[in-house]
């Protein structure tokens, strides 16, 4: 809510006898947030930005209007719907030091508030813009954000400043995009849930199917009305049967939480129903904060992959225009978060298989087959690329220690890389490919690759990708008969972005949760309830 109350400006009216006691003030506290290790009671948490502002301005005063500080405070009470703490932005102090000035104070006193307010504007903004949290101490494999974030800014900061109005300048500059407003509106819903004392849980039992009579039916009944599953809960609090509307809702429940299909409360089904409301509040919060670390990276079209979702997206004019399902890297050898760009495909792919598959996984079978590379789809080569005859090799001289070849598939309806692969240059060797192992997109948790994302429909994601270039379905499908091996580069590179988020919501407003199989939630959630500096 807006904090308003009749107060003097913060400083007297400008003239050259006031403004110079001003200046010294404020350049004095500069000097002790800059030179003297951040000396400063309230804790000042952006000491170089708020330093180089006063700086840039020298050390005039931006705060001289009342109506400043309250459109200041309205932003600060924003940033609750945006899963942030009001609390972060000085807040309450302000509100304090607020009182205690009005109409007096010393001009050292008065810097220091001034310091306040511009810590707290510049905080806002570097986190609505940004994210609290660094994504680089959250994955070492993070590489988006421009090293100019910081300049930014501040930037930012000082053409708002310039504004005639703080919080439409502000609002103007950090422009929501449609996906970050979902997430901001379901975030609200589960507050609203959560603060009014969330759903039932479904006790311990049997499990709940189509013509199943039992008293835990009334609580499923229920629990799913408070999520929206299902419309109402009454019949079933005299009935205790489940039917074939209440299955349905299961159903919904089931394929918003990334689980089998088959409207049967089992035990995935009841351990995901009795997560509580607020844990689904952290989860939203924790998505808001990934989607900051991204939004001002988003052009369009890109392509997408939510790593916990399973999901891959082509966006386009700010709509998701394709989609489909995807497996992604074990637990133990998990998917990395990054940003690149797909700059071409390759239809009938070889594989050339990696040192560590080669020799973990391979080389023990070929070890206890003779026949191996008779009945498998394998060159043998050595480190220069040539053809080595594997009868010619003595393989229980060979363990992971020394392994001096390369293992290529041919392509062919076996290869593991299937009929195309999408390559965006990376470190990680990471790309999207096909699969002939088809039966893995049916499960429900799809977590089964060494690292690279498989995609259920890729020839659909090639067309798509393709179609700038006058390629239609019937021209990938041959380009694939063809049996050949050939690269075709896309006329202008896509931006790929591999995020990892447990939570997501659909263009309708239906929110969709999903396990962290990487365990990453909870040192965000740490790192957003955490003290902070910007450097």
């Amino acid at each position: 809510m807006l904090f308003s109350v009749a107060t003097a400006a913060l400083w007297p009216a400008a003239g050259a006898a006031q403004d110079e006691p001003a200046r010294e003030a404020l350049r004095a506290a500069i000097e002790r947030i800059r030179y003297n290790g951040n000396a400063f009671a309230a804790g000042i948490h952006a000491p170089t930005l708020v330093a180089a502002f006063y700086e840039r301005r020298e050390f005039r005063s931006a705060w001289r209007e009342p109506e400043r500080v309250d459109a200041l405070l309205e932003l600060v009470d924003g940033t609750f719907a945006d899963g942030l703490e009001p609390r972060d932005y000085h807040r309450d102090l302000i509100a304090e030091r607020r009182r205690e000035l009005d109409g007096g104070g010393t001009a050292a006193e008065r810097a220091d508030f001034e310091l306040l307010l511009t810590d707290s504007l510049m905080s806002l903004v570097h986190h609505r813009r940004l994210g609290k949290t660094n994504p680089r101490d959250q994955h070492n494999s993070w590489n988006a954000q421009a090293p100019r974030a910081e300049v930014d800014t501040l930037e930012l900061v000082e053409q708002a400043m310039a504004a005639p109005s703080l919080d439409t300048a502000i609002e103007e500059r950090l422009k929501l995009k449609p996906w970050y407003q979902r997430l901001r509106a379901a975030l609200a819903d589960y507050r609203r849930i959560a603060d009014a004392g969330g759903w039932p849980l479904i006790p311990e039992g049997p499990k709940l199917e189509a013509g199943t009579s039992d008293p835990r039916v009334s609580a499923l009944a229920a629990r799913l009305a408070t999520s929206g599953d299902l419309d109402d809960a009454q019949p079933y609090a005299e009935s205790q049967v489940m039917d074939a509307a209440l299955a349905d809702a299961v159903r919904r429940f089931q394929a918003r939480h990334g689980l089998q299909e088959d409207g049967v409360v089992g035990p995935a089904t009841s351990r995901a129903l009795n997560v509580p409301a607020t844990m689904r509040v952290q989860q939203l919060r924790i998505a808001l904060e990934r989607a900051r670390w991204v939004q001002d990276e988003l052009g369009a079209p890109f392509v997408a992959v939510n790593i916990a979702g399973f999901r891959i997206y082509v966006v386009s004019g700010g709509k998701v225009v394709w989609e489909s399902r995807v497996v992604v890297g074990k637990t133990r050898q998990q998917t990395p978060v990054f940003t690149g760009a797909l700059e071409y495909l390759v239809f009938n792919p070889s594989w050339s298989v990696p040192y560590s598959i080669a020799t973990r996984e391979l080389l023990p079978e070929i070890q206890a087959d003779p026949g191996w590379f008779a009945s498998h789809d394998y060159d043998l080569r050595d480190l220069s690329g040539t053809r080595i005859d594997p009868a010619t090799v003595d393989w229980t001289a060979l363990s992971r220690r020394n392994f001096p070849y390369v293992l290529v598939q041919r392509p062919g309806p076996n290869n593991a890389l299937g009929a195309v692969k999408f390559i965006f240059p990376n470190e990680h060797s990471v790309y999207l490919h096909d699969t002939p192992a088809r039966a893995l997109f049916s499960t429900a948790e799809r977590a089964f690759s060494h690292g690279c994302i498989r995609v259920q429909d890729p020839l659909a994601l090639a067309t798509l990708l393709l179609s700038a270039d006058g390629w239609d379905r019937a021209r990938v499908d041959a380009a694939v008969a063809s049996g050949k091996t050939a690269t075709v580069h896309l006329a202008q590179p896509m931006p790929v972005l591999l995020l990892y988020s447990t939570a997501n919501i659909d263009p309708d407003g239906t929110a969709h949760f999903y396990r962290d199989i990487y365990d990453r939630d909870a040192r965000i959630a740490a790192a957003l309830d955490a003290p902070y500096t910007i450097p």
